[in-house]
This record gives structure tokens, sequence and C-alpha cells, in this order.
């Protein structure tokens, strides 16, 4: 097999060690390799990326395990081409997995170019990163005590959410308060309904009687707080992304163009991929790094299974909440939703419009443009000819002869 990098080392990295293979191949083309032990410590590191940078080596590979990869690449990043591989490409063989021969293996890939590196945003990307991953978990940490709160109540009887759309409103939270303050009496407590809600006073006063104790009070009291605690984080973070977002907002208004992409998708979708395009080099391996593009499984010649593969979760969860989005609208995007939910399924059919979106994004960003539907909105030959194929079906089914004519 040819060698592509003569001179390269794999890295097996963990909390507190690091095991180094370097490989170089000779002029005379035999391979020699050198394994060291080295710790996680800036000095440690340090004398890593000095031995490094003594040796010649100019590529130096790892396994993304965690975050432990981190430190290593902020210390030999700047002085040398850190390359951080997806887990699934550089796996070991069954019967020889320790840290030297994993950190040999991976040496042996980049020698023979048998890997690609993944994408690591630059700095001001990768906070961003982090703080628009941080409030994903904290807006659902909100969701699991939002749900709590309401198991506690459905504990007590009290079916406050069977009535009010948004328990978590003004009035419902007025209403939970009082209940923790000792208030128990419904009539009572259905008056602290406010706006349209006051309507719905009889159906609140029937809710609203339960056994309703003091230990669901500490709980109920403990999960608002819960809830107010989170509200709070949110806010702060949205305050952190808006500073961040401010060098983007052009690239921003580019994807909030695209039918179903709100402010917040466009944040997570920049947060995720950037602005610099060629890093991904085309719209087919941006979509398979994001786990969007159909799987190849062929046997035989007989297509199986094309499932996607895994890839980023945040920037696939995004896309598929934004092709549900799509759905409601008039355009291409919408229009292609409702034609492949006839035949795929919803779910299916949202995660191949949510391909599309990822395919737009990336000429939107690439070309600097803004979305135009009608650069998508056509049908080609083979498409045409299947909707005419339909459509007579559909009219011979209802008992009509029909002699197709075109229009002038």
């Amino acid at each position: 097999m040819e060698t592509i990098h003569p001179i390269c080392c794999g890295l097996d990295v963990h909390q507190s060690s690091v095991s180094a293979c370097l490989r170089r191949v000779t002029a005379e083309g035999t391979v020699s390799v050198e394994s060291r032990e080295f710790g996680t410590t800036v000095k440690e590191l340090v004398a890593l990326a000095d031995w490094l940078v003594e040796a010649g080596c100019p590529i130096a590979a790892m396994e993304s395990t965690g975050v432990y990869w981190k430190p290593v690449w902020n210390i030999l990043s700047p002085l040398l081409d850190v390359w951080v591989l997806n887990a699934r490409d550089v796996k070991q063989r069954r019967g020889k997995k320790t840290d030297r021969t994993d950190a040999k293996w991976i040496a042996e890939l980049v020698a023979h170019d048998l890997v690609q590196p993944s994408f690591v945003p630059p700095p001001r990307i990768g906070a961003l990163r982090d703080l628009v991953r941080m409030r994903t978990v904290v807006v659902q940490m909100r969701t699991q005590v939002k749900n709590r709160v309401l198991g506690v109540l459905e504990d007590t009887n009290v079916k406050l959410a069977s009535v009010v759309s948004d328990p978590f409103g003004v009035s419902g939270r007025k209403m939970m308060e009082a209940l923790v303050k000792g208030e128990r009496d419904c009539k009572v407590l259905s008056e602290m309904a406010m706006g349209v809600l006051r309507r719905k006073i009889p159906q609140l006063e029937e809710a609203l009687q339960g056994s309703f104790t003091e230990h669901h009070a500490f709980l109920i009291r403990l999960g608002l707080e819960s809830l107010d605690q989170c509200n709070r984080q949110i806010s702060e973070l949205d305050s952190q992304i808006a500073l961040l977002m401010e060098p983007l907002q052009e690239q921003a208004s580019r994807l909030m163009s695209i039918p179903g992409v709100s402010e917040t998708a466009a944040r997570v979708v920049l947060s995720e991929i950037g602005t610099d395009m060629s890093r991904f080099g085309s719209a087919k391996r941006l979509a398979s790094w994001a786990g969007l593009s159909p799987g190849n499984n062929e046997s035989a010649g007989k297509r199986r299974s094309g499932k996607t593969c895994k890839g980023n979760r945040y920037l696939r969860r995004v896309l598929v909440e934004c092709a549900w989005g799509a759905r409601k609208t008039d355009t291409f995007l919408g229009r292609t939703f409702h034609r492949l939910q006839i035949r795929i399924g919803g779910k299916k059919a949202a995660v191949a419009v949510a391909h599309k979106i990822l395919v737009i994004i990336f000429h939107l960003l690439n070309e600097a443009e803004f979305y135009d539907d009608g650069r998508y909105d056509y049908i080609n030959e083979r498409e045409q000819k299947r909707q005419e194929k339909r459509a007579l079906k559909m009219l011979q089914r209802l008992g009509y002869q029909v002699v197709l004519t075109p229009a002038a």
C-alpha cells in the first residue's frame, strides 16, 4: 500500500495519559516506529510537542475521545497539523487493543491516508458552539422540570394541564404558587385566571379539586425554583450568544430567508458548521458529515436499507425541526415534504427535506446569496412524467378518458 505521509504520529488520548507512536519511512523504504508515554498536563504536552517538532513530524492524529482531545489540540495545533478522527474510522481490530497498539494503528491509517480529519471550528465559532449547545441542554432541563411538576399535579388529581393550554403561563403559575402557599379552595384558585382563561372558570373549579398535601407543595416549590433558574440561565446564554452572533448577522439573515429556518435554528447551524464552506468541499460531504445522506448498502446488485448514518446530532435535530416548519409553507420545500410524505411517511420525509435544506444552506453560504424559491422549484422531465402518469390513473379510476394536449 502506498505511503502518503512518510512521517506521522498517532496519539491515543486518555484523561491522564497520552500514548504516542511516531512512524517514519526512511529513504531505503524501511519503517521505524518509536513509542512514548506522556501525561496530559501542560508541561507533559509541551514535551510531546517538542519531541514531534524535533523529529520533523508534520502530522499528528488522535481519536475524538470525549473532551480529552481538546487539551492536546490546544498545545499541538499551533506547531503542526493535528487531525481529530472519527472513532468509527479508527476502530481497532479485535484482540489487538492496547494503548500502544491503538496509537500505532492510528499512525498506520494516517500514513496510508485511509482516514479523513474531522471539522474543528475556529475559536470564535467554537465558543459560539459551546454556548448554543449549553443553551440546548438547559432548554431540555427546563422541559424535564416542567414534566416533573405536571407529574406531581397529576399525582394530586389536579388536572390543571387538561384545562389550561400553558400551565406555566401567568394564570397557571399564580395558581401553583397559591397551592404551594397553602390555598386549597378551588373557587379562590379559579378566580386567579386572567384574560380569555376566565371563560373556563367553571372547568377550572372542577380541575383544581384534588388531594394536594404538604409534601406535594414542597415538590412543586422546588420545581418552580428550578424552572426560574433555567429561565435565568437561558436569558444569560441568549445575551452571550447575541454578542458572538453580531459579526455573523449577514450569514444568519441568509439562512433565515429559507422557509422553516428560524433565528434560533440559524444560530445552531452557524455554530455547528461555521461560515467557511471550503472546509467541507461540497454539499454532499457536508450532508454526510451531518448524518443526513442516504446510506449505501448494496450487495449482488440488490439495494438494501438506505438509512442515514450517524452524524452531528445537534445539526441533524435542528434541520429536521426546520423541515417540519417548512411543511406548513407553500414553497418548494413545503410541496416536496407533502409529496414525499404520501409515499414514505412524515418522519422519512422530514429527514429528506432536512437534507435539501442543508444543501441549500451550503450554497447560500458559499455563494453569499439569499434564498430564491424559483431556483429550486422546478420539475425535471422524469418527475413531470411521473406526475402525468399519476394524474391519468386518478382520472381513469374516476371513469374519464383523457387525452393530453400540450398547452400553447
